[in-house]
């Protein structure tokens, strides 16, 4: 018998309730409780100490993050270790490393095919690398995230090869049918994923004559999370993980994690209680390890993945409506939609992680109250910021590709670097010096959102330089249909070490944004953070202010215009913001006596 005063009561109680509410089933959970006590006393002792400091480095204005393709950054991971250094100059102390698990060999989703979770993808390294890296960036502060797929395994995967095969208890790991029967029944509700590359939802294997369920691609096998095993076996690649000296695991696809018939199986009630243990085996195991959730769904849906009150499930989720509303601002000039954003309440002690952009494609989950209230219409406006940022308007200043394109709905999703997509591809071609100040304005304007806004910050390798599209995907059999590769390029070592270059120009305007949210302390996630509705459609603006009386409020104002813009000062004062106030960026004094402030054009205040 397990000795169970290693771990709280509470916990230990939850989590045995939650489990057999479930799966009703001693002898699993017996299984598990056994399984979590030898990842506990196999922990290492530097780890062990890292657990007694918690998660409460979230909350620090010194966590910045950054998500990068090792291959793509450093060549393997034997030589990120030669890369801290510039990661630590620009002030980052989170570091994500995009899929790093080993992936099936040819396509695999960008490495979200997991054939093995406790092995490393060999072209970047093995274990012995990892841990290298793990402990080299911890000497030098700054912590590791890596991916973990939850939803689905590679068909690859020891687990499917035995389910495929029949080998009990393996054939209860996925969602393997003889007939089409429960899969049409399943499909006449169940929503695509990718209908024009991967249409439906199942793949029928001719050499097995069986059906087995695929949401995203035909080598991608969905996991059967209401079989017991599937859940301790995930729970054992996530403790081993842990081990391994992981900071922070994303937890990929989370929406999809549940079926159920007659549904969307999209956001089943079922799937929270499941990320609430996932939550309890790392508080007990490895409490200094923070859950990132990834579900880029509709706004309300989205925020259900933090949990309710005192029971977390996600400690940091990626705020994707405030990423589209940035990008809508952006295409429109207009900031209302970030400033009549709901802010919605969280639970206390987890946190958005806020960023432009990512790995992935822009989905336009555009708020459609919000839209509406602006005066548009949804379907229309979301066509326009599809086209707007492929590039399609005369006047469109970006550049990028359609992801996804349905012709039946007219939806799709946009691909692009931040920075060709805010102009400074378009003013590189056009040879136009305007345009390309503009667009240094626009990135500029964009990473003080990101930075200074509540929450964490995560950049995304290659922006901090200014990188451009990389249309050489296109050439590639493997990644032509995938408009993505777009923003996935080779880092370029050579642009960012130059001197007298846009590249470093840009550069030194992200670093100063980072060292200002660092020295601030009104930047910890313990202040809050109240959106100001202008008069002014194009100035949107935000005041923080913290529970520490000698912390003074501050006030943040972006201009999404190209022209120089006036704002009340009575949209401010009205917060209780008293002047004279001083631009943090300029040093400049602004005077709240006055009726009226002039902002640039595309200019941040940054005003205390």
């Amino acid at each position: 018998m397990v000795e169970t005063k290693r771990w709280q009561k509470d916990h230990l109680q939850e989590l045995s309730g939650i489990y057999q509410s479930i799966y009703k089933n001693d002898s699993a959970f017996n299984e598990l409780m056994e399984m979590l006590a030898a990842y506990q006393d196999a922990r290492p002792k530097e780890l062990v100490k890292r657990d007694q400091e918690g998660i409460a480095w979230m909350a620090s204005r010194n966590t910045v993050g950054m998500m990068l393709y090792v291959d793509l950054f450093s060549g393997d991971l034997k030589n990120l270790i030669n890369k801290a250094d510039y990661l630590k100059n620009l002030g980052v102390t989170l570091v994500h490393l995009m899929p790093l698990l080993k992936p099936r060999d040819g396509e695999n989703d960008g490495g979200y095919a997991v054939q093995d979770y406790r092995e490393i993808d060999p072209r970047v390294g093995d274990m012995a690398d990892f841990e290298e890296v793990v402990k080299a960036f911890h000497k030098k502060g700054i912590r590791i995230a890596i991916d973990y797929v939850l939803n689905h395994t590679a068909k690859e995967h020891e687990w499917a090869q035995k389910a495929i095969e029949g080998i009990a208890p393996y054939n209860g790991f996925y969602f393997i049918y003889d007939s089409y029967d429960v899969p049409g029944a399943y499909e006449s509700t169940v929503p695509q994923v990718f209908p024009k590359v991967s249409p439906g939802n199942f793949t029928y294997y001719d050499k097995h004559k069986k059906w087995v369920w695929t949401s995203f691609y035909e080598f991608q096998w969905d996991l059967n999370y209401r079989n017991p095993l599937v859940f301790n076996g995930m729970i054992e690649n996530l403790l081993y993980l842990m081990n391994k000296g992981v900071d922070v695991l994303r937890l990929d696809a989370i929406p999809f994690m549940w079926k159920e018939m007659w549904t969307t199986c999209r956001n089943l009630h079922e799937i929270h209680p499941l990320l609430r243990m996932f939550q309890l085996v790392t508080r007990m195991v490895a409490p200094s390890v923070v859950l990132l959730g990834e579900a880029i769904m509709k706004p309300d849906e989205i925020i259900t993945y933090f949990g309710h009150g005192e029971k977390v499930e996600c400690n940091m989720l990626y705020n994707a409506s405030f990423m589209v509303d940035i990008w809508n601002a952006i295409a429109t000039s207009d900031g209302r939609s970030l400033g009549y954003a709901i802010q919605r309440q969280i639970p206390e002690n987890t946190y958005w992680i806020n960023y432009a952009r990512c790995h992935d494609d822009i989905g336009w989950g555009i708020d459609a109250p919000v839209i509406n209230e602006m005066g548009f219409n949804e379907f229309s406006h979301k066509q326009f910021l599809i086209n707007f940022f492929q590039g399609n308007f005369y006047d469109s200043f970006a550049r990028g590709r359609l992801y996804e394109f349905d012709p039946v709905t007219m939806d799709a999703r946009n691909s692009g670097t931040l920075a060709s997509l805010v102009g400074l591809e378009k003013a590189t071609f056009d040879k136009n010096e305007h345009l390309r100040e503009a667009a240094i304005k626009r990135i500029k304007l964009i990473h003080a959102l990101v930075l200074f806004s509540r929450g964490v910050p995560m950049l995304y390798s290659g922006d901090e330089i200014g990188a451009l599209n990389d249309y050489s995907y296109e050439n590639d059999p493997a990644k032509a249909h995938d408009s993505r590769w777009l923003h996935r390029s080779k880092f370029d070592w050579e642009a960012a070490t130059s001197t007298d270059t846009i590249q470093e120009r840009i550069f030194n305007e992200i670093q100063a944004l980072v060292k200002l949210r660092k020295k601030n302390p009104i930047f910890d996630g313990t202040s809050w953070q109240t959106n100001i509705r202008m008069f002014n459609k194009h100035i949107f603006g935000f005041i923080r202010r913290s529970a520490d009386p000698a912390v003074k409020p501050l006030v943040v104002l972006v201009n999404f215009a190209d022209s120089a813009q006036l704002i009340g000062t009575y949209d401010i004062k009205q917060h209780d913001i008293a002047g004279p106030l001083t631009n943090l960026l300029t040093r400049k004094k602004i005077k709240l006596s006055y009726d009226t402030i002039l902002i640039g054009p595309l200019e941040v205040m940054i005003l205390q």
